[in-house]
């Protein structure tokens, strides 16, 4: 027979016939189907075992280290090594395994060669040698981190990251083999891996003017099962810590004082100077409830002053607040605002009459409303009368109420509004009992005409008439604009007018807080400018020409509009 003749059998079966040394066919040749890894692969785990599998069943007395070997060749390897390890088969699968002893080194090339000296159980041996090659995967290693090694001003809340040079092991990028820590104390967090950057997560913001270590160690390993070589070590230093923000250390008034003076400036003492811009008016308040004070605020060296324009009001809560666009000159502001009370001095004179609901009222009557002629004029507050009808409100026209309304106990609208006058006249008899029987402060005696007078705020009892006359009477409230006049009249009470009998209000006094209690009637003069509300128990006229700031309460009587008579809501 010819040389390497194909027997039937191993044409069928695709296999090689095997000849002897006589060029004789002996048998089917033994072949390395396949391997582990295949030929030409790329990126081989390091911890691979080698192994081949037959096409048939082998001699295990030729599979030994003498007839297979491995090789290793890359850049960091001065000549091919040849790779040691233990052989095992396995003679179901026709098998044969080499497990090196070492994981395969990354980064190379492996050349694995079956020598023609292994056979089969018949003794026919590979016709030449079975030699394939393999690669390892790249080493991996860390190729940046954010922040960089050594960086400086690392904000509080950064994450830290580590981008490696291969895609890595999900499953080996943990809080184990990365790890962020100041010092010896561990940092808390939590680790995620997406594309080829790891990042730290640390569960609270980092401290300031700190310096941090990461480590990512050589158990993270790359998607081909390769450890890094050494663990990637480096250090960052957070921001320096801010300077102490500024504090109010102390204020005038004290928080909670009583009885401040109401000429009083409103001071805070910062625990530093300040940026004067950065204290005006906005930033520094002072509240009455929900109403500003009008004032200007100064700054001298660490103490700001809100001087307000006029007086403060006596017996009144005030808040002042210093905000946050309060700042020193680095530009540091306080981290909260600062809020404080205080309380005013009691107001001078006695305490106010509670009008309750007749406070609507710039004209209330018993029994009649007359404008006698011209174009009289009642400003922002009702006209009522009760228990009297409409009929007996007459000259309105030409009389007007602007910004209120005329109302009488007989109208069927407002729904109510018979009710309403009840208690407006109730309001009004309570108001006028409580006038008539203050007695704290101590009333002052007065008599006959009060024109030429100045009067401090207090509580003036008339057992007669009580004339306004020869001059005006000056009502000083001395800068309390809270401050109270009652005057307790016994019978009538006259005012001429003119040349004289005005009532003039001056140091902050308010027509609100002046009360006439009128035993009997009450008559504004001509032309008289009157301030305060009258409590009459009969009736009130005013004649041609005078106007009031005030009201014209009748308990039984009437009101009588003379003449062209203004009344302004006081």
């Amino acid at each position: 027979m010819k040389p390497y003749a194909i027997t039937l059998l191993a044409l069928l079966g695709g296999l090689t016939a095997c000849q002897d040394e006589f060029d004789a066919t002996v048998g089917i040749c033994p072949v390395v189907l396949s391997t582990n890894p295949a030929h030409m692969a790329i990126g081989v785990p390091p911890a691979t075992t080698i192994t081949m599998t037959f096409n048939e069943a082998m001699n295990p007395a030729t599979l030994v280290p003498e007839n297979f070997s491995l090789t290793a060749e890359s850049n960091n390897l001065s000549v091919a090594a040849v790779i040691a390890g233990t052989m095992s088969y396995d003679a179901a699968t026709f098998t044969w395994s080499f497990d090196p002893t070492d994981d395969l080194p990354a980064n190379s090339v492996f050349t694995g060669r079956v020598e023609p000296k292994v056979k089969d159980e018949m003794g026919n041996a590979l016709q030449e040698p079975y030699i394939w090659s393999f690669s390892t995967g790249v080493q991996p290693f860390v190729a940046s981190t954010t922040p960089v090694s050594q960086a400086t001003d690392v904000p509080l809340g950064s994450d830290v990251t580590a981008t490696f040079n291969v895609a890595m092991d999900p499953t080996t990028i943990t809080t184990t083999t990365f790890t962020l820590a100041a010092g010896a104390n561990p940092v808390a967090g939590a680790v995620s891996y997406a594309g080829t950057t790891a990042t730290f997560n640390p569960n609270t913001d980092l401290t300031a003017g700190t310096v941090y270590t990461a480590t990512v160690t050589t158990e993270a390993t790359s998607a081909t099962g390769i450890e890094m070589v050494t663990s990637k070590v480096w250090t960052f230093t957070t921001v320096a810590p801010a300077a102490p923000a500024p504090t109010v250390v102390s204020t005038v008034p004290q928080h909670q004082a009583t009885d401040v003076q109401l000429n009083a400036d409103v001071t805070a003492t910062f625990s530093e100077n300040m940026n004067t811009a950065t204290l005006t008016t906005t930033s520094f308040t002072v509240m009455d409830g929900t109403t500003p004070v009008t004032g200007v605020v100064s700054m001298v060296g660490a103490t700001a002053t809100f001087n307000p324009t006029d007086n403060l009001l006596s017996g009144v809560t005030y808040t002042a607040t210093i905000t946050t666009a309060a700042e020193n000159p680095t530009g540091t502001a306080l981290e909260n605002d600062y809020s404080w009370t205080f309380g005013t001095v009691a107001p001078t004179g006695p305490m106010a009459v509670d009008l309750r609901s007749v406070e609507a009222y710039g004209i209330i009557a018993g029994v009649g409303v007359r404008n006698d002629a011209g174009f009289s004029v009642i400003n922002d507050m009702n006209v009522g009368i009760s228990p009297g009808v409409r009929s007996s409100i007459t000259g309105f026209p030409p009389a007007i109420v602007v910004n209120g309304a005329i109302h009488a106990s007989d109208d069927a609208t407002p729904v109510g509004i018979a009710a309403i006058l009840v208690q407006a006249k109730q309001d009004l008899v309570d108001a006028y009992l409580f006038a008539e029987g203050a007695t704290s402060p101590a009333p002052a005696t007065v008599s006959g005409d009060q024109g030429g007078l100045t009067l401090a705020p207090g509580i003036y009892k008339s057992t007669s008439t009580l004339l306004v006359q020869n001059g005006n009477l000056t009502l000083d409230a001395q800068g309390d604009a809270n401050a109270v006049w009652i005057f307790q009249i016994a019978s009538d009470f006259t005012t001429v007018g003119g040349a004289g009998g005005d009532i003039i209000l001056i140091g902050g006094a308010q027509a609100r807080n002046v009360y006439w209690q009128v035993g009997s009637s009450a008559t504004i003069g001509d032309n008289t400018s009157f301030k305060g509300t009258v409590l009459a128990m009969t009736s009130i006229t005013m004649n041609s020409g005078a106007v009031a700031e005030g009201r014209m309460l009748a308990r039984n009587g009437s009101v009588v509009l003379t003449s062209t008579n203004i009344i302004n809501k006081p």
